[in-house]
């Protein structure tokens, strides 16, 4: 059975050496000048760190250039794209066009990951980025488990799923909560407020509290679970699914570094020992729920739901 990557955002260049001893494959990083959502920020010499601690253990970068694109920052893309060509980044991740056509003037060779976050939602739109030059598409995390299985099947690009983390509901372009605090003259209070974790919208008829994210393309506010398959990869991994992203965005590194163990653990006695898989997938399950934040309950998303909306 092949085994797919594990691929893990990491906080800063100490929490990705831990990573990598808890057997993370790859490694989604960038800056949020050019990346939507990420879990750290990383500067053009902590990238360049980033990769070759990445390589020296046979590891990959993907770099985020996944944000929505407005004309001044258009003529950035291909000196970044050159940037990330000439230290030696495994992949761009995308979903402006934008992106593509800078890629194909500056960096011809960088193989490229299609991800809108919503819309990879059939195998005609993966195989149509994917005959325009993405290597990868990352499917929209709304999709059934019969629904990723299918498109995998009609493929023609290395397909993405995520399998653990919060999701994001809602994005805007404005920074609602900077607006917010300045227009009460607060200014001050919202200094690097993309790192704080505790800013929360409460739904009190439903008891839901959902994480509030700023960062330099806007606001965005994230689904007040997170997603858990740990002890549901098998249809996945026999379907030949290529990578799995844990998702660490709002977390704490120590939990990001645990939750690698625990689904490197899981994926390796999946795909050699399926029989001890089944004996071993709820006690990881009951560990992830052990470490698992009072405020974020797990579930599986919408793996296994209709998507209502």
């Amino acid at each position: 059975m092949k085994k797919p990557e594990l691929l893990v955002t990491p906080v800063n260049l100490d929490n990705m050496k831990e990573l990598i001893a808890a057997g993370a494959d790859a490694f989604v990083i960038g800056e949020q000048r050019y990346g939507l959502r990420l879990a750290g920020e990383f500067s053009r010499p902590e990238l360049k760190d980033a990769i070759e601690l990445a390589h020296a253990n046979g590891k990959k970068i993907y770099v985020a250039m996944n944000a929505i694109f407005h004309n001044e920052k258009v003529d950035e893309l291909a000196d970044y794209l050159t940037f990330l060509n000439g230290v030696g980044a495994d992949a761009v991740i995308f979903g402006d066009p934008a992106v593509l056509m800078a890629a194909r003037e500056a960096a011809p060779e960088m193989p490229l990951h299609w991800n809108t976050e919503t819309t990879a939602t059939n195998w005609y739109t993966c195989n149509y980025w994917g005959r325009k030059g993405a290597k990868r598409a990352v499917l929209a995390r709304e999709l059934s488990m019969d629904a990723i299985i299918e498109i995998k099947e009609h493929a023609e690009v290395e397909i993405e799923v995520q399998v653990h983390g919060m999701t994001c509901m809602f994005q805007s372009k404005r920074s609602l909560i900077g607006n917010y605090f300045e227009y009460q003259g607060k200014v001050l209070e919202i200094q690097n407020r993309k790192l704080e974790k505790n800013m929360l919208l409460h739904d009190k008829e439903r008891n839901n509290k959902y994480p509030i994210f700023e960062d330099e393309n806007g606001t965005h506010i994230m689904s007040p679970n997170d997603m858990c398959i740990i002890d549901e990869l098998q249809d996945m991994l026999e379907a030949g699914i290529d990578s799995f992203k844990i998702d660490g965005v709002l977390q704490e590194p120590s939990y990001i570094v645990k939750v690698t163990q625990l689904y490197r653990k899981a994926i390796d006695l999946c795909s050699k020992n399926l029989a001890e898989y089944e004996n071993t997938k709820d006690d990881l399950l009951e560990q992830i729920e052990q470490i698992q934040p009072k405020h974020r309950p797990i579930d599986t998303g919408f793996f296994y739901k209709e998507t209502v909306y």
